[in-house]
C-alpha cells in the first residue's frame, strides 16, 4: 500500500546518484483497463507482502475485485508508470443511496450521509504501489490526483482492521477513521484439510475511512461539513 525505502541508484564516475526516471500518472478508460487486467494483476502480486504459494489465490482475489469494480458507473483508474508500472489507484462514486455503507457498525455520521446523497463521495478501492519505485510520496500522490479528477469532496475508503500498516498509511495521509463496517470476505476459501473442498469464510471487519476535502472551520474542524452544491447528474 505504502512506498518501501527507496532503492539505491548506481553513481556516475564522480559518485553522484543518478536520477531516477519521473514517474507519471495516467487515466486509463474501462477498454484499457480491461486489456491490462493481467499486467496490473502482476503489479499487485509484485506490489503484495503474500506468503510462499499463497501468490497465485492473491492475483485472482485482485482480478476479481477489479473485475467487479470496473462494471460499476463512474469506474476511474489511474496507473503510475515510468519505464514500466510504478502503482495505480482506481475506485468509483458512491451511490447516492448509500449502499457502499451497508454493513456499518452503529449510525453513520449526519455529514458522510448527506454528502453521500448529494454525489459528492468517491471510493477509492484499491491502491498499490511497486515496492521498488523511487518516489516515496506515490500512494498518496495517486490518491489525491484521483479525488480532485472527480471534484470530490469526501474520499472514502475501507481497510482491513487486521492490516495495522495499511491503517496507520492512510491516518498519517490525513484519513479519519469514522467506524468499522463488517463485509463478507473472500466466498469461498479451500479447506486446508482438503483442497479441494470449498468453505465459506467469517465476514471481515473494516475500518471506513473518510478523507474530508472540504475546507475546516472552528464549527468543523474535521473538514467533514455539508455542501450545498448542486447534485451531480447520474
Amino acid at each position: 500500500m505504502t512506498a518501501p525505502p527507496r532503492r539505491g541508484q548506481p553513481g556516475d564516475e564522480a559518485g553522484a546518484p543518478t536520477p531516477a526516471p519521473a514517474v507519471r500518472l495516467r487515466r486509463l478508460n474501462r477498454w484499457q483497463a480491461e486489456t491490462l487486467r493481467e499486467d496490473l494483476a502482476d503489479l499487485y502480486v509484485e506490489s503484495s507482502h503474500a506468503q510462499a504459494g499463497q501468490e497465485y489465490r492473491g492475483r485472482e482475489a485482485f482480478l476479481r475485485r477489479l473485475t467487479g469494480d470496473i462494471r460499476r458507473a463512474g469506474f476511474a483508474l489511474l496507473i503510475a508508470e515510468d519505464s514500466a508500472f510504478a502503482g495505480c489507484a482506481y475506485g468509483f462514486p458512491v451511490p447516492r443511496e448509500g449502499t457502499w455503507w451497508r454493513g456499518f457498525d452503529g449510525v453513520l455520521p449526519q455529514s458522510v450521509e448527506q454528502l453521500t446523497a448529494s454525489g459528492h463521495v468517491f471510493a477509492i478501492t484499491e491502491i498499490v504501489v511497486h515496492p521498488h519505485t523511487d518516489e516515496q510520496d506515490l500512494a498518496r500522490r495517486l490518491q489525491q490526483r484521483l479525488l480532485a479528477d472527480h471534484h470530490a469532496s469526501l474520499g472514502a475508503t475501507l481497510v482491513d482492521q487486521a492490516d495495522v500498516p495499511a491503517c496507520d498509511a492512510f491516518r498519517s495521509w490525513g484519513w479519519q477513521d469514522i467506524g468499522a463496517i463488517r463485509r463478507p470476505s473472500d466466498p469461498t476459501v479451500p479447506r486446508p484439510s482438503d483442497p479441494s473442498v470449498l468453505r465459506p469464510r467469517a465476514p471481515v471487519l473494516l475500518r471506513a475511512m473518510v478523507l474530508p476535502l472540504g475546507p475546516r472551520t472552528t464549527a468543523r474542524p474535521d473538514g467533514l461539513a455539508h455542501e450545498n452544491r448542486t447534485q451531480r447528474p447520474d
